[in-house]
């Protein structure tokens, strides 16, 4: 079978790229990662040419971010592919960069050892600049990360506090590439061995000498997922009669999940009226989500239509506290171009109405409790939003000291997602160095400490339940809330340095 071109190229590229998906929930074995796509990176190398590495950089690029958001399938169908396309391309420009660094462009043989050596710093580099490039939320938001993956590692949970997910990224796409260097750059071995030792003691130094989280008291949150229930009323007083049973709790915080609440509730003055009744039962206010229609422009919002909104209700009624989900699902929440792209709501589940978004964050403040006297501040997320490193980012730059999350993945209940959404709490919480509880109508819920551990038990899919969470809270300020995406930037830098030095190459070849 004839390698350059070949058909069975074509066909492996895709399946390579989609192999990092085991790393991630459900199956998620994190230690795959770090091999992951090794033949990915071995089959670039091999391209005969840097148009048809871009090709198959394409290819298996669309193969991951299929593979990573396979749970949309039911909704979007063969759709998926399209739009899996689409910013798969970024990974064109990073398979001609693989070829570039890693393939044979010294001569007849292998590359030269300190161009394979190089590598290592440059190929990673490439893939951090991708991943920040598709966290733009018009190509579909951050989801599926590769350093997302790791967040049942410590090590890698401490990473994400010194730099962000960026670094767990980086760190994996290094040691692949070191491995492929190691496999198939015999002459560039020893070099890459002691590159390799030396990224590994720099990862050492961040993980022992970052800053840490300092303990200081705890919050008692109860999480409330009423479970499989159709039709929003019923869901209601399903979430109703969990709540009640948290009476004598000493809570500091009840959290109920995504669209909780199927009304605007200054147009259902009985809704407000009954969570008043349930604040005052429970002796804690409630962190409830509505997902409703509102007719004008009210606390903040952009006018009249359908908002999703984290609204905090004491003892007295809503507290005048509310966020407005800022950052909509596209397709799922609203249609980019819809008047050129509506016609996608004939292949699936995509939105029929544009919901509005909010215009800023919010930190909320809860009145005195049994965990925090002075009152605890909150920074409330809706869903999509917990994808994002930089809103919780700000939102604890802005004074929260708990993070909280509100999601519904019911549409894909028995699906990879509830378990993905989940485990994005425990990078958010390990990169700000504050704990996380994330609520969902139907699972999984599941609280995060200031260090990214588990806290307390998950409620599972299908559970109908209250459960009530001791968050450890925490102050200082980690390197990630500090300095942001530094790690991006240093990502930027290496491939500047790569591009000058390249082109200082060529020039030097051209010359008599």
């Amino acid at each position: 079978m004839r390698m350059p071109g070949g058909r069975w190229r074509t066909v492996a590229a895709p399946l390579a790229g989609a192999l990092p998906v085991f790393a991630f929930p459900v199956p998620s074995l994190w230690w795959s990662a770090y091999a992951a796509l090794v033949p990915w990176l071995l089959l670039l190398r091999t391209a005969p040419t840097g148009r048809r590495a871009a090709y198959e950089g394409w290819l298996g690029g669309t193969g991951f971010l299929v593979a990573v958001h396979s749970w949309l399938v039911p909704s979007l169908h063969i759709f998926i592919v399209v739009l899996a396309a689409l910013p798969g391309l970024l990974w064109a420009p990073w398979g001609w960069l693989v070829q570039a660094w890693l393939g044979r462009r010294d001569g007849p043989g292998e590359p030269s050892a300190a161009r394979a050596t190089a590598a290592v710093a440059v190929v990673p580099s490439g893939w951090l600049l991708i991943e920040l490039v598709r966290s733009w939320q018009g190509l579909g938001g951050p989801w599926g990360l590769l350093g997302a993956s790791q967040w049942q590692f410590p090590p890698a949970l401490r990473l994400a506090s010194a730099g962000g997910v960026w670094l767990p990224s980086l760190l994996v796409v290094a040691v692949n590439t070191a491995i492929v260097v190691l496999i198939a750059v015999p002459r560039a071995r020893r070099a890459t061995a002691v590159v390799a030792v030396a990224g590994a003691l720099a990862a050492g130094s961040l993980v022992v000498w970052s800053p840490r989280p300092h303990p200081a008291g705890t919050a008692r949150i109860a999480v409330v997922q009423p479970g499989v229930i159709h039709g929003a009323e019923a869901r209601f007083d399903r979430a109703e009669r969990l709540t009640y049973g948290l009476a004598g709790r000493r809570l500091d915080l009840v959290l109920w999940g995504e669209s909780g609440v199927g009304a605007d509730l200054s147009a259902r003055p009985d809704l407000a009226a009954r969570l008043a009744a349930l604040s005052r039962a429970v002796g804690a206010d409630l962190l409830v989500n509505t997902d409703a229609r509102r007719a004008g422009d009210v606390g903040g919002g952009e006018g009249g239509g359908i908002y999703k909104s984290a609204v905090l209700v004491g003892p007295s009624g809503p507290t005048g506290q509310r966020y407005d989900k800022t950052r909509l699902v596209p397709f799922g929440e609203y249609i980019p171009f819809r008047s050129a792209l509506g016609w996608v709501t004939a292949l699936g589940r995509a939105a029929r109405e544009n919901r509005l978004r909010g215009t800023r964050q919010v930190v909320m403040e809860l009145p005195p409790g049994p965990g925090d006297p002075a009152g605890l501040r909150i920074g409330p997320l809706i869903c999509f939003e917990t994808t994002f490193p930089d809103m919780s980012r700000n939102l604890v730059r802005g004074g929260a000291r708990v993070l909280t999350a509100q999601s519904s993945t019911s549409t894909f209940q028995h699906s990879w997602a509830p378990a993905q959404h989940a485990s994005l709490a425990a990078l958010r919480a390990a990169e700000t160095g504050r704990p996380m509880v994330h609520a969902t109508l139907t699972g999984i819920s599941a609280a995060f400490g200031p260090d990214g551990g588990p806290v307390g038990p998950r409620l599972p899919v299908d559970a109908s339940a209250a459960v009530v969470y001791e968050a450890p809270l925490a102050t200082g300020t980690t390197a990630f809330v500090r300095f942001g995406n530094w790690a991006v930037y240093a990502a930027g830098a290496v491939l500047a340095l790569a591009g000058t030095a390249a082109l200082a190459r060529r020039r030097g070849l051209r010359e008599p």
